[in-house]
C-alpha cells in the first residue's frame, strides 16, 4: 500500500466514520468542549431592556439646546432598580446597566454635568436621542440563532448561553474510546524499570488529549506482543466502545501484530501516511467499531492523533469545525529539501529585536524525543520536496489548536 497524503487520507476517512446519534442534556457547568446536538436559539432579547451605557443622568434630549441648562433631579436609579416616568425638565441620576426610565431618550455622562442638591446643570449643549443608551436586543434579539448544531462549545460560549437564561443544553453523548498500548517493553510509571523496559508514556499523552475532547476513555491496559493476545484484546475493546485507539504494533516487524489482527477481524481502510513523523498509521474497523492504530514513537503518536484522529473523533461527534486554524509564519531555520513525506517540524515562536516573529526549529527532531513536544509551541509544515530558507513563509499549526 503506497503512502497517502494527509489531506487525501482525511477525505477518504471522513465519509466512512460512524456518527454518534445519541444525545443528552447537560448543565452549562459541564458543557464546555461538548458538541451541540441541535441549534441553539435565544428565547430573549439581550439586553432585555433599554439601559444606560455609563454612569450619568438620564433626560430628554429636547430639554437641551443652550449652555448651562438646569434640570430637576427627581430620582436615582441603580442597576437592578426600575425608575418612574420622566417629565420634561427632569433628570434621573442613573448608573451603568440600570433601566432608562420612560420619557428619557439619552444619558449625559456625569463628567459633563454638575449637581447641586436636586438641581442638575448640564454642561453639554447638545446630545442626540439614543446617546449613551443600550437598546433592548442590541446584542441578541429573541429568536436569533446563537450556535448551530455541530458547534463545539468554547468556554466563552458558556457565558453567552448563560446570558440568554439557559441552564442546560442538548449535546451529543460522550464518545466511548478504548485505549490500548502494545509492547512487551512497557511498564506503568511508579514501577521500577528492569533491563529493556521503558515507561508507558503514550497512554498518558493520549488519555490527556482524549480528556480534552470530553470523551469517555476506557483503559484497556498494555497488550503484549502476541498475535492471539492482541486479537482477543482488540475484539474485547471493540465490543465496549465506539472507537479503539492503539499505539505501537502497526509497522511490519515480526512483533507488530495490530495491523494483522485488524485485517483478519475487520477492515483496513488506510495504512501509511505520507508524513514525517507518523508514517505507520493504520485506520479501519474491528468488526464494526472504528479503529485507529498509532505509531509507537511518542512524537509520531502525538502528531498522528492531533492531525488525523482528533478531527475524525470530532466528526464522529457531529462537529462541523474539525480542522485546526493555521497561520503563515516566517521560518527562522534552514532545512534541506524534504522527501516524499510532508514534514511537521516541532518549532518555537521567537520574537526578534525588530519585533518580527519567526519559527525556530528545535534541535532534535527525532520521533522518539518527547521533550521536543513539551518545549515546542506548534508544528511548522514543510511540504514534500521542499527546501526551507530563512524568511520563507511556512504554514504553522499552534498546539493550542490541537490539544483542546
Amino acid at each position: 500500500m503506497s503512502l497517502t497524503p494527509i489531506d487525501t487520507a482525511l477525505e477518504q476517512l471522513m465519509p466512512l466514520l460512524p456518527l454518534i446519534t445519541g444525545q443528552e442534556s447537560v448543565l452549562l457547568e459541564q458543557a464546555a468542549g461538548r458538541v451541540l446536538a441541535g441549534d441553539c436559539v435565544s428565547p430573549i432579547d439581550v439586553p432585555p431592556y433599554r439601559n444606560s451605557a455609563m454612569d450619568g443622568y438620564a433626560l430628554k434630549s429636547t430639554d437641551l439646546g443652550s449652555e448651562n441648562i438646569q434640570l430637576k433631579i427627581t430620582q436615582r436609579i441603580a442597576a437592578g432598580e426600575v425608575g418612574q416616568q420622566l417629565k420634561s425638565g427632569e433628570a434621573a441620576r442613573i448608573f451603568t446597566g440600570a433601566p432608562v426610565p420612560e420619557g428619557a431618550d439619552a444619558v449625559v455622562m456625569q463628567e459633563n454635568c454638575k449637581a447641586n442638591g436636586d438641581v442638575l446643570c448640564v454642561l453639554q449643549q447638545h446630545i442626540k436621542p439614543g446617546e449613551n443608551l443600550r437598546q433592548a436586543g442590541d446584542d441578541i434579539q429573541a429568536g436569533a440563532l446563537m450556535m448551530a448544531k455541530g458547534h463545539r462549545l468554547k468556554p466563552q460560549d458558556i457565558g453567552l448561553l448563560a446570558s440568554i437564561g439557559l441552564e442546560s443544553v442538548n449535546v451529543t453523548r460522550r464518545l466511548r474510546v478504548s485505549l490500548l498500548t502494545t509492547g512487551d517493553e512497557l511498564v506503568q510509571p511508579g514501577t521500577k524499570l528492569e533491563a529493556g523496559q521503558i515507561y508507558n508514556s503514550n497512554y498518558f499523552t493520549l488519555q490527556a488529549l482524549l480528556k480534552g475532547l470530553q470523551v469517555e476513555v476506557l483503559d484497556c491496559g498494555i497488550v503484549a506482543d502476541d498475535f492471539e493476545g492482541t486479537r482477543l484484546a482488540l475484539l474485547a475493546a471493540a465490543q465496549r466502545s465506539d472507537c479503539v485507539i492503539t499505539t505501537g504494533g502497526v509497522s511490519v516487524g515480526e512483533e507488530d501484530h495490530v495491523k494483522a489482527v485488524v485485517e483478519q477481524e475487520g477492515e483496513l481502510q488506510l495504512w501509511k501516511l505520507a508524513i514525517k513523523p507518523g508514517k505507520p498509521l493504520a485506520c479501519g474497523k474491528i468488526a464494526t467499531t472504528q479503529f485507529f492504530g498509532l505509531p509507537g514513537n511518542p512524537v509520531s503518536a502525538f502528531v498522528t492523533f492531533a492531525l488525523v484522529v482528533r478531527p475524525c473523533l470530532l466528526r464522529m461527534l457531529g462537529g462541523t469545525q474539525a480542522a485546526p486554524t493555521t497561520f503563515r509564519v516566517a521560518s527562522g531555520f534552514v532545512n534541506s529539501q524534504s522527501g516524499e513525506r510532508q514534514e511537521y517540524v516541532r518549532c518555537q515562536l521567537a520574537q526578534g529585536g525588530d519585533g518580527v516573529v519567526s519559527l525556530q526549529a528545535l534541535r532534535n527532531q527525532s520521533s522518539g524525543v518527547a521533550t521536543s513536544l513539551s518545549q515546542a509551541d506548534g508544528l511548522g509544515v514543510v511540504p514534500p520536496y521542499t527546501a526551507v530558507a530563512i524568511g520563507d513563509n511556512l504554514e504553522f499549526i499552534p498546539f493550542s489548536e490541537l490539544v483542546n
